[in-house]
């Protein structure tokens, strides 16, 4: 590793040090409670790394998507599959590792399956983005290594509104690819009844970029027989998109607590960048309908402090459709609930027990053929897990603890069944208001999934032949999480350092044969290991009649690699940068610079990435209370230096590169 970049940070920071000492000691800091967290703990009292994005910082960051949103959070990345896809990686974890939640329930769709697969969770209705590690995580699923995201937006009112009619109507437009979305959101309520309406549309045309599409050399190196004839140049070809949703929610609450249920319906239709070789072109037709049931009661009885119950029924599909005929297709069909039940405090110790449940009934077949690519399989899982938190002096503990049962019936197949077993603890030593660190251990095992067990066929979107293996071992993984914290006048800081040890890891990758001419992409496990820091130092520069003036220093890194020998695919660069943020009354501003370096360890059979400059200024303004309504209106510039970005944690990187150079502007009015 090269350790320029980080020693050039240091040396900036101890440079400005001086002046930013000076800056107006009034700085005050408020401290967020995380709603996905067991106790809804406060981010400062967290022995893992916390992201939290709301209100206006979140406005701000919405993307197309959930990766497309936290790519620049600390140690968080994006799995593009062109403008379409993207899921997020948390420290080189990807897939079936993240699980992505919608109101703390699955969002059970396909996307941790296959990575042209979008995720049904929408970050234009997110009220709030919720990030999780460590024992937290626990609570939804023992395979989350990389960790839980939550996206929160009051689809189920759990409280009841000041107002009868309330709502916001926000609309952005994306000169990069001529993007127009709307949201709009009306919600109130009286007496014990709270409802709450939502919808957004969005349509775009193909994607801006700086440069070529596809990068020949590179895609001719793992795919010989590739004959680049179609390369487009500034835009990739069939990249439109455009997409609809609507929700509906109504609870009843009261002093005892609320009931609540919501129906909610998503239609995308998207395309995957071709190849270049004049074949057919792919679009993905998504479809999905959920319905889901929200409870709390307080007090239930004697010993509890509440009782919580949430019931979910997903009905998705997707058909992959190549030059307008139906072809790959996938459908699941999800039952899931879950009980917590958080008691009061015995002694020191506080926290919850709980019961998870997910049934699931997956199928893939190729339409045009009937052949199938993945057999019909019910998979039943069920889970009981604890956290429990206590204080002992200056140290603030939390240990977790989930067990699993998973079984697998494959339309064809003998039952498969897994028995995962998890647990962590946590702890942060406040040695005082000023510093404080922090130690955390996982123990986590995942049970192998559907496609990797049990694919074989060809994939029209990823132009593979995929093929699983029955005998897959549950993946086990122990992981170390050291970080420190420093809050003063003059600066905040934050190191956090991992090392995960990755038994049986499994990872989809070429083998480097063909079948009728399309690469085969093989599941396959071998011990892994993943280090890696993330780091954040921001002073204040200046703070006067013109305002607040900060700087930010950042820096992240994964590495990832088997025991054996060779690199694990698909792992982010490394990753620095800075960001200025100005803020005067209700106007903030903020331009960032991230330099990724070359992704050199891109594993087998793969391709390295070139580093890049990535330059983004942003800013909004708050006009409160017009005719009782709130209006921000806000305009972002990305990739100012038009730079052509190929994303090493994507399996596209060769065909589609990230979005050029694009202004977004747009408005939002809260009432």
């Amino acid at each position: 590793m090269n350790q320029k970049p980080t020693i050039y940070l240091c040396l900036l920071a101890a440079v400005i040090a001086p002046t930013a000492y000076a800056a107006d000691e009034s700085i005050i800091e408020l401290d967020e409670v995380v709603v996905t967290a067991p106790l809804q703990d406060k981010v400062s009292e967290s022995a893992v790394p916390v992201t939290v994005l709301s209100d206006e910082e979140l406005r701000m960051k919405v993307g197309h998507s959930i990766g497309e949103t936290l790519k620049n959070e600390l140690g968080i990345t994006s799995q593009s599959f062109g403008p379409g896809v993207g899921t997020p990686v948390i420290r080189g974890q990807s897939g079936p590792r993240v699980r992505v939640l919608n109101n703390g329930i699955g969002s059970n769709d396909v996307s941790a399956i296959s990575p042209d697969h979008a995720t049904s969770v929408e970050p234009l209705l997110a009220e709030r983005i919720e990030v999780l590690r460590g024992p937290a995580s626990l609570l939804y699923g023992s395979g989350a290594i990389g960790g839980v995201v939550n996206v929160i937006d009051n689809r189920i009112p759990g409280k009841l509104p000041d107002r009868l009619l309330g709502g916001a109507l926000e609309q952005r437009f994306d000169s990069v690819s001529d993007e127009t979305s709307t949201v709009l959101k009306i919600e109130g309520g009286k007496s014990n009844l709270a409802y709450h309406l939502d919808g957004f549309y969005r349509d775009r045309n193909n994607m801006d970029i700086g440069g070529t599409a596809i990068n020949a050399n590179a895609a001719q190196a793992t795919d010989p027989a590739l004959n680049v004839i179609q390369n487009t140049h500034g835009y990739i070809n069939n990249t439109s998109a455009h997409a609809i949703s609507g929700s509906a929610g109504v609870s009843l609450i009261g002093d005892p607590g609320f009931a609540g249920i919501s129906i909610n319906r998503l239609e995308n239709n998207y395309g995957i960048a071709p190849d270049g070789s004049g074949g057919e072109l792919t679009r993905i037709d998504l479809k999905q309908s959920k319905y889901d049931f929200k409870s709390e009661l307080k007090k239930p009885f004697r010993y509890a402090e509440s009782l919580r119950m949430k019931l979910g029924y997903t009905d998705y599909q997707h058909t992959e459709i190549p030059d307008g005929v139906a072809a790959s297709f996938f459908t699941n069909k999800t039952y899931e609930s879950r009980l917590e039940l958080t008691h009061n405090p015995l002694g020191i110790f506080r926290g919850l027990v709980g019961f998870q449940a997910i049934a699931s009934d997956f199928a893939a077949i190729d339409k045009s053929t009937n052949e199938v690519i993945v057999p019909q399989t019910q998979t039943n899982s069920y889970g009981v897990f604890a956290v429990e938190s206590f204080n002992t002096g200056a140290f603030a503990n939390q240990l977790g603890v989930r067990v699993e049962e998973t079984t697998l019936d494959p339309k064809g197949f003998s039952s498969l069944s897994y028995t995962p077993v998890s647990a962590s603890a946590s702890s942060l030593w406040k040695l005082n208001d000023s510093n404080s660190l922090n130690l955390a251990i996982t123990r986590s095992q995942r049970a192998p999934q559907v496609q990797e067990l049990l694919a074989n066929g060809y994939h029209d979107a990823t132009r593979s032949y995929e093929i699983g293996d029955i005998n897959l071992r549950p993946e086990t993984s122990y992981n170390l999480d050291l970080g420190y914290k420093f809050k003063s006048a003059w600066v905040r800081a934050q190191f956090d350092l991992f090392h995960n040890w990755a038994g049986d890891y499994i990872y989809q990758q070429r083998n480097g044969q063909f079948i009728d001419g399309a690469a085969v992409v093989q599941s396959s496990q071998a011990d892994a290991t993943f280090m890696g820091y993330e780091s954040k130092l921001t002073f204040p520069l200046l703070q006067n009649h013109l305002g607040l003036v900060e700087l930010m220093l950042f820096s992240d890194f994964t590495r990832g690699q088997f025991v054996s020998g060779g690199d694990v695919p698909r792992m982010p660069p490394l990753r620095f940068g800075f960001q200025l943020d100005h803020s005067k009354g209700e106007w903030n501003t903020n331009l960032r610079l991230t330099r990724g370096e070359a992704q050199t360890h891109a594993g087998d059979i793969d391709t390295p990435t070139d580093g890049y400059m990535l330059l983004t200024l942003g800013t909004q303004y708050q006009i409160l209370d017009v005719h009782g309504a709130d209006v921000m209106v806000f305009a972002k510039a990305n990739n100012l230096l038009d730079e052509n970005i190929r994303n090493s944690t994507s399996y596209l990187r060769n065909f589609a590169p990230e979005a050029g150079r694009g202004a977004e502007i747009g408005f939002r009015v809260s009432y």
